[in-house]
């Protein structure tokens, strides 16, 4: 587990070394949602019922935006080859990739979710459910978002190939989510939001499995 620890420091300290990961998806996250009232107009009762679909897609399009250097950077100056090579099992190197990933872009999104969220005119009183069901639900986009760059990572300007393997795959992730936050805000029939934070959780639970074990074989694939 050290070298585990170990490799999410590494590139974590890497990220915030160059600049890239979570400062570049926030600000992304920023323009996407800045540009939104102006095509709405100023009808505040249409942004607040759009505020929970606008703030979810803005989040995938913004974690997309930084998978593409999830391994390609390794892969250009070679560490690649070593941490396949290296005794640790490649789904928890692939597993840590992932985690470093969510911690320096899908963590700072969530954070500034509520404050772009306030653009939106979301009520106050969805902030919270909007926060909890990006927390549970963002890491699925960093370990389903791991198979697509290790499928890629052999392909120059991968980042379309990645777009078109895993936003598919993205799709429940984007409707419980929606789902969850909005049901803070409208008055819906039976508990819809806590099962819709229920089936994001067992999503989450799913790409936890999913995720390492699909990069790893990927990565297996494209070092050979």
């Amino acid at each position: 587990m050290n070298a585990f620890f170990a490799l999410v420091q590494r590139d974590v300290r890497l990220a915030t070394r160059v600049g890239g990961g979570g400062g570049m998806a926030v600000f992304f996250f920023l323009i996407v949602l800045s540009i939104v009232p102006f095509g709405i107009g100023p009808d505040l009762n249409l942004l607040t019922r759009i505020a929970p679909g606008m703030l979810w897609v803005a989040l995938l399009l913004s974690a997309l935006l930084t998978l593409d250097r999830l391994f390609q950077a390794d892969q250009e100056d070679g560490t690649l080859d070593l941490l396949v090579l290296a005794p640790q099992p490649l789904e928890l190197t692939v597993l840590a990739k992932a985690v470093s990933h969510w911690l320096t872009t899908g963590l700072p999104l969530v954070i500034a979710a509520p404050v772009l969220g306030l653009m939106l005119n979301l009520p106050l009183e969805g902030m919270l459910p909007l926060m909890g069901a990006m927390l549970i639900g963002s890491p699925a986009l960093s370990l389903l978002g791991a198979v697509g760059a290790a499928l890629s990572v052999g392909v120059r300007r991968g980042g379309l190939l990645i777009s078109l393997l895993v936003l598919p795959f993205y799709v429940p992730v984007l409707i419980f989510g929606v789902s969850a936050s909005r049901a803070a805000l409208v008055a819906v029939p039976g508990d819809l939001g806590g099962q819709s934070l229920l089936l994001l959780g067992a999503v989450s639970l799913a790409s936890l499995v999913v995720g390492p074990v699909g990069g790893a074989a990927a990565l297996r694939v494209a070092v050979k």
